[in-house]
C-alpha cells in the first residue's frame, strides 16, 4: 500500500453539526481538505465518514497517518 499525501502537519480545526455527516479525505489530493473533493478516483484511498455526534470543534487529521481515523492524534508531530 503507498502512502497518502501530506497536506499539512497538522489537525484542521472544524465546527461541526450533530448527526450530520463528513466525508474526510484520506488519500491527501483534494482541494477541499481536510474533507473529500474525489481527488482519490482510479487511487487505493478512499474517504472515510465521520458522522459527528454533538455541535463543537473536532480536529481532522492533516497529515493522513492518524492511528484514529479521521480525527487527528498527534502522530504529525513524528513526522
Amino acid at each position: 500500500m503507498s502512502q497518502p499525501e501530506v497536506p499539512q502537519k497538522s489537525p484542521y480545526a472544524v465546527a461541526v453539526e450533530a448527526g450530520k455527516s463528513y466525508r474526510w479525505c484520506a488519500c491527501g489530493k483534494s482541494k477541499a481538505q481536510p474533507f473529500c473533493d474525489g481527488s482519490h478516483k482510479g487511487g487505493e484511498f478512499k474517504p472515510v465518514e465521520y458522522k459527528a455526534e454533538a455541535d463543537g470543534t473536532v480536529y481532522f487529521c492533516g497529515c493522513k497517518s492518524s492511528k484514529k481515523g479521521a480525527l487527528c492524534d498527534g502522530t504529525h508531530k513524528s513526522l
